[in-house]
């Protein structure tokens, strides 16, 4: 039988897997002799256990009962006794930190006996009748499943009644008086009286945090940041230690570096007479850590020296929850904290400087996702703002958006395509698609620490909160400023999450100095860098020297082309050529497809011609000495003619008017004759080159034209022609043959050797499925993951993304769109098959990808792995799929 139970002093941090990321570390805590308190955690291996089978493995019971009795008598004390009762929490787990996202109940053991026994023992009848009426309100709404505001507007009823606005100013008459409504509550809502016996607590309490594994907001928040929806929870019961206990006691959050900037420093918040919750909660503004030194000064300086200690030990910035109970400091809770981007890539660089880890591990700290968040816009300091008010600068960023005042409100008008920020007094979990769906975040009350500050931060996600000067009246869906500025609800603000200022309207942004460093505007060695540039330059160059993978660019214009080579792409992996045809030279598309004769098609394709090449001439001169992979048309032609009820209209009103409409006639005959029920799986690709006699032919010969024309200019061209939606080897020889006549003939006629590749775009089930016979008429694939994608899964992908894959997320289908991250088990296994076969049948095959997901970081780690030689992405990507590149190849 499995062993269900562990012991604090039985685990380790690196047993997260089954502990779960709390339970090790309290593990940890406890080896390294930090004060703990006592307890023991229930495995992930119990929870997956009572999700699958809707019951508790066997055993469980007992191991618990052991457990407890091991607990009791470390402590002295049983659960729930009347005289001196032992109080324990119960807290969920889980191996990746989901803050907020599952359920804790804190106090269990009180009940109408146990409650006297603690007011007795504490000499603090006021502290009892406290911890007696959380318990109730949390156990409440967490496992009892009760709406949490009718708890707290019971509360609002009692200080209203006494005139106080604060908790605190609560007597224990008061807290006595709330728990009989709160009990009442109870029995109303669920027709049972609150449950008084302690092991009953505990089991009902041990059930409702396995539950809430599945409970929509962590479903969510797993689908938000990736993480596996089948680990389960472990659960954590601790004695409890009490920080209202009076104005000697007190409960925080530390953290051993500013998990928004990466500064070293002290940073956290502190609440005296609070439990933990209340920190979080953000219901009560904290004070900042560093006035625990003058409030009590010898748990601060031990408190100061744990977290050296911790830092040490994991090598990490460390958050840490604690608790002062009369003066004496008990650890809660470490693990490795979330930060933003930017104290990302600080820390990873103040952490090599220091000795504590390796480049490498240096490069393992950061992610493709938080170098894309530093390359994001902020404001520009130099326009005019007007400052509406200010509060902590939580998460960083630029978030411009109209204010709504609820989550409802922030996803509706995001889905209509509005950008909002998210206005509440404080977040709690049920905000969390709000918090998604919005640009920033803005709250009245919490601190760097609240769940609004950390949910943020993990998510990317701007956030500003604690501005006190603003008052956000969700009820009325207004905010306030200082001097009296009314923002309503649907009015645009901006916030700065660096800064922690809020703006009236809309301020303008400017690039990020990363950015301008990519595109070589700061030197990292100059006096503009500072220690963030500096930073990613570091990393930077090392993921460089470290990668296999080489990084190219989608681009299809010179522009493009000059500022991916700016931002590091070794080449261009995807010239789409369909992008020259718009705009004026439509026209001359419409030509080509209305020539009756082979001379008026021959007209059409002359003069499209010099204008390809000059194209091609522009986008080789930019990527000069780099190689240039040039896909010819691909795209149905009915893409370049007119809108077919557009055309019939014209048509229609030109013969009601009796004018002459011969050219429109002829077009829309030629519309009609070309329309296809499908046209993403009909006329395009090779198909256009076999079906349109020399649209291929004279695409190549521009190519080769631009290239021979830069060998005159002293340029070393490296153009690479691919043949796209080949299904079969006879479609690619056929186009190669004549690809390379033309290259031939262009050499001759300029007096060149063009001994350029030719080469195809694998996008098609059959064509991965037959990749060694295809390779051997092919110098290199390129994997074209979109089309490869719509295919595999039969999905048009944009009708698909607007009608059905919201549900598909939503119901589980998908963790994440396909299109987004690569398919590795159905796409990703044809590109296996066509790499490992492709090599076998020409062991020098260069194999790439230049779909979107190139630039996406977990198919880029898919990608090193299978053995490709180089991925290919927008010119924005390029930075993220280097330092993917780079992370996919660290020595771990």
């Amino acid at each position: 039988m499995p062993k269900y139970v562990y012991e604090f002093s039985e685990g380790n941090k690196d047993l997260k897997d089954l502990l779960g990321g709390k339970g090790a570390n309290l593990a940890e805590m406890t080896n390294l002799g930090l004060p703990v308190p006592p307890g023991f955690t229930i495995t992930t291996e119990a929870c997956r256990h009572f999700l699958e089978h809707g019951a508790m493995p066997d055993g469980l019971d007992d191991a618990i009962a052991a457990s407890l009795a091991a607990l009791e008598s470390a402590m002295g004390k049983r659960l729930g006794q009347a005289d001196d009762p032992l109080l324990v929490s119960v807290r969920s787990g889980a191996k990746f930190s989901m803050p907020g996202m599952m359920e804790t109940v804190l106090n269990i053991g009180l009940n109408d006996d146990s409650v006297e026994g603690l007011a007795a023992q504490s000499g603090n009848e006021r502290f009892a009748w406290d911890s007696y009426r959380r318990l109730i309100q949390m156990f409440g709404k967490t496992v009892l499943d009760i709406e949490g505001d009718l708890f707290e507007e019971a509360i609002e009823q009692v200080k209203a009644q006494k005139n106080i606005t604060n908790d605190l100013d609560l007597d224990a008459a008061d807290l006595r008086k709330l728990v009989e409504v709160f009990k009442g509550i109870v029995a109303d809502r669920t027709g049972r009286e609150f449950p008084g016996d302690p092991r009953a607590q505990l089991d009902l309490a041990v059930k409702a945090v396995f539950t809430s594994w599945n409970a929509p907001r962590a479903v969510l928040y797993r689908r938000q940041e990736r993480i596996p929806a089948d680990l389960g929870t472990a659960v954590n019961i601790c004695s409890m230690v009490f920080g209202n206990l009076g104005m000697d006691s007190g409960t925080g959050v530390a953290f051993t570096r500013d998990p928004a900037s990466g500064q070293q420093g002290v940073y956290g918040d502190y609440l005296q007479n609070a439990q933990g919750e209340d920190v979080v909660a953000g219901v009560r503004n904290t004070v900042p850590l560093g006035d625990l030194e003058r409030i009590d000064a010898r748990s601060y300086n031990e408190l100061m020296a744990i977290m050296e200690t911790l830092e040490n030990h994991y090598r990490d910035l460390c958050d840490i929850e604690f608790t002062i109970e009369r003066g004496k400091l008990w650890m809660l809770q470490t693990r490795v904290g979330k930060r933003t981007a930017a104290a990302a890539f600080r820390i990873a660089d103040q952490l090599v400087d220091q000795g504590m880890i390796t480049l490498d591990e240096a490069v393992l700290r950061v992610t493709g996702d938080q170098l894309a968040q530093l390359m994001f816009p902020r404001f520009d300091e130099t326009a005019e703002r007007s400052r509406l008010g200010r509060g902590m600068n939580a998460s960083p960023g630029a978030a411009v958006g109209k204010a709504v005042f609820d989550s409802y409100t922030a996803v509706k008008w995001s889905r209509s395509g509005e950008n909002v920020i998210l206005c509440r007094r404080e977040t709690n979990p049920d905000d969390l698609e709000g918090m998604i769906a919005a640009r920033g975040i803005l709250t009245s009350r919490g601190g760097k620490t609240s769940h609004a500050a950390v949910v943020a931060r993990g998510m990317g996600k701007t956030c500003v909160c604690g501005a006190e000067e603003l008052d956000i009246d969700t009820k009325n869906r207004r905010l306030t400023g200082p001097t009296g500025e009314t923002i309503e609800e649907g009015d645009v603000i901006s916030i700065d999450g660096t800064t922690g200022e809020v703006f009236l309207g809309e301020v303008p942004v400017v690039s990020s100095p990363v950015v301008r460093y990519f595109e070589g505007e700061i030197d990292p060695a100059s006096d503009q860098a500072d220690d963030l540039v500096r930073a990613v330059h570091r990393i930077m160059h090392y993921v460089d020297a470290a990668r296999r993978l080489y990084v190219r660019a989608n681009a299809d214009n010179a522009e493009d082309a000059a500022r991916a080579r700016r931002m590091g792409a070794q080449g261009i992996g995807l010239c789409r050529t369909e992008h020259m045809f718009l705009g004026d030279r439509r026209q001359l598309v419409e030509r080509l497809i209305l020539a009756d004769t082979d001379k008026e098609q021959q007209e059409a394709l002359g003069t499209l011609l010099p204008l390809q090449r000059d194209d091609f001439i522009e986008i080789l001169e930019s990527m000069d000495g780099l190689p240039v992979t040039v896909r010819l048309l691909d795209p149905p032609l009915h893409e370049f003619l007119p809108d077919i009820t557009e055309l019939s209209v014209r048509v229609a009103v030109a013969e009601s008017r009796g004018e002459k409409h011969e050219n429109d006639l002829r077009l829309l005959q030629a519309v009609h004759r070309l329309h296809e029920q499908n046209p993403m799986l009909g006329l395009r690709g090779v198909r256009l080159g076999l079906v349109v006699p020399g649209l291929f032919t004279m695409q190549v010969r521009a190519i080769a034209q631009a290239a021979a024309e830069r060998m005159r200019q002293g340029g070393r061209p490296r153009p690479e022609i691919m043949i796209p939606l080949v299904g079969t080897v006879q479609e690619l020889e056929i186009i190669r043959d004549e690809s390379l006549r033309v290259l031939r003939e262009v050499g001759e006629e300029y007096g060149v050797e063009l001994d350029f590749p030719v080469g195809t775009m694998i996008e098609l089930p059959r064509a991965a499925l037959t990749a060694g016979q295809i390779a051997e008429n092919a110098a290199f694939f390129s994997f074209g993951t979109n089309d490869l994608t719509q295919t595999v899964w039969g999905f048009s992908r944009d009708d698909v993304e607007a009608s059905f894959f919201s549900a598909y997320l939503e119901k589980g289908v998908f963790g994440i769109s396909p299109f987004e991250s690569l398919d590795v088990d159905g796409v990703g296994r044809l590109i296996r098959i066509a790499v490992e076969e492709g090599r076998a049948a020409r062991p020098g095959i260069k194999l790439g990808i230049c779909g979107e997901h190139g630039g996406d970081p977990a198919s880029v780690h898919f990608f090193h792995q299978v053995g490709l030689d180089y991925v290919s992405c927008s010119p924005f990507r390029v930075p993220v799929a280097r330092l993917e590149a780079g992370r996919a190849a660290a020595r771990r």
